[in-house]
């Protein structure tokens, strides 16, 4: 007879291990995907010039690509949680592609504007899916599969601009359709996906049935959420801040020209990848709540010195708190999905659909306070923002990911002397 933790042994999902072709493949496509939403704001330019739009009009193109995709992620992982759709990936992406097609060819604003919805659509379905199969290819090691996932987006969201640049802001919008090659690629890519997806289907609610660690009941999982929904606010307001005025700030403040100032940008944005890359794996060796707390709290030194200091030292610090306050979003999500077991593509398709909307809501408000007050009162304002990372300290702590602590346990189970 053996002594020890007989239950030890990790379920079948975690002792398969990783399938890290799986979340190259997703990551790749969300590499794509993103870059290719990036470009619609990479050619307001154009659009601006050869429909003489007004901001106004401009503002609503942003609006109807946001809300679409916001609105439905958690309608789309709701729908999926329950009645899983393997092939979906590759169906939004073929939303994005026409999406691309119409932006590239449309002959009047709502056309446009039809353009904008269709690459929203596409990316309500994908967002949502993806991170539902990068958790299902996680094989228990749940922050680090969502970190390869999202590292894909926000490396694509930072290329996105500096192709446009080169190829179609200098050659006309007719230039859009090359990019559509990227869309079919990842069509391509995620059908694969689909199938694999399709496979595991069976195996994975087999697994679902395994011990779980203790996790809050149902009742008491609204106030955590609450938590989760302002760290949200926080860091994604702050980011969009950057991410939509940093360039102007530059410009403003130091005199900077308009390269100048977008290769700091391209800067702040690979820190936001390689941040977002580390914050996954990290959680799941401490936990995400250390990490989530650390993350948004700790950039809050960094960002309150930001309006104070010269042209260096504000290279420097935008690069610090990309790589500080990106790597809570791989945590906040595993988080959150780990408070609701079981709808794991409602969750995601709500997260990502917060994120998009908070974005696009607080660029849209950051931007009458810059025209109302400036943009150097932009910056001092954010700076606080991070300092609601002190609500972190109500969430409960769960501690290390499963995987870790199922396979610590098997191993102190196999160093017990047999008897018998």
């Amino acid at each position: 007879m053996k002594t020890g933790v007989e239950t030890a042994t990790a379920p079948p999902s975690y002792s398969e291990g990783t399938v890290f072709k799986i979340l190259g493949a997703v990551s790749v496509s969300h590499f794509l995907n993103d870059m290719l939403q990036s470009l619609i704001l990479a050619i307001y330019p154009l659009l601006k010039s050869s429909f003489h739009l007004s901001f106004a009009q401009i503002g609503l193109i942003t609006l109807t690509y946001q809300v679409t995709a916001s609105m439905l992620q958690p309608l789309v992982g709701l729908y999926t949680d329950r009645h899983p759709v393997p092939y979906s990936l590759s169906l939004g992406m073929g939303s994005t592609l026409a999406g691309l097609f119409v932006l590239a060819l449309a002959p009047s604003y709502t056309i446009l504007l039809l353009g904008a919805s269709l690459v929203g659509a596409g990316s309500s379905v994908f967002h949502p899916e993806s991170s539902r199969v990068a958790r299902m290819a996680s094989g228990g090691r749940y922050g680090l599969a969502q970190s390869i996932f999202q590292v894909g987006g926000n490396s694509g969201t930072a290329v996105g601009p500096l192709l446009a640049a080169w190829i179609i802001l200098p050659k006309g919008r007719g230039e859009l359709v090359w990019f559509s090659g990227a869309a079919a690629i990842a069509m391509v890519v995620l059908w694969r996906v689909g199938a694999w997806y399709k496979s595991r289907q069976t195996r994975v609610k087999k697994t679902s049935a395994a011990p779980a660690p203790n996790r809050e009941p149902t009742h008491a999982v609204a106030f955590p959420m609450l938590i989760l929904l302002i760290l949200m606010f926080s860091k994604f307001v702050y980011l969009t801040s950057l991410n939509s005025y940093f360039t102007f700030y530059l410009m403003h403040k130091f005199n900077l020209s308009i390269k100048a100032a977008q290769i700091h940008l391209f800067l702040f944005l690979f820190a936001v990848a390689a941040g977002t890359l580390l914050g996954g794996p990290i959680g799941d060796r401490i936990g995400r709540k250390r990490v989530i707390w650390g993350s948004i709290l700790g950039a809050a030194p960094f960002t309150l010195i930001l309006p104070y200091v010269g042209l260096a030292l504000t290279g420097v610090l935008t690069v610090v708190i990309g790589l500080i306050l990106s790597s809570a979003f791989s945590a906040i999500l595993v988080y959150a999905q780990e408070l609701l077991p079981g709808k794991v593509g409602m969750v995601s398709g709500l997260f990502f659909g917060l994120a998009f909307g908070i974005a696009g809501t607080g660029a849209a408000v950051l931007g009458k306070v810059a025209d109302a007050r400036g943009i150097d009162y932009v910056y001092w304002l954010c700076s606080f923002l991070p300092l609601l990372g002190l609500f972190a300290a109500f969430l409960p702590d769960f501690g290390p990911s499963p995987v870790r602590s199922l396979k610590a346990a098997a191993k102190q189970t196999a160093s017990q002397p047999q008897t018998g």
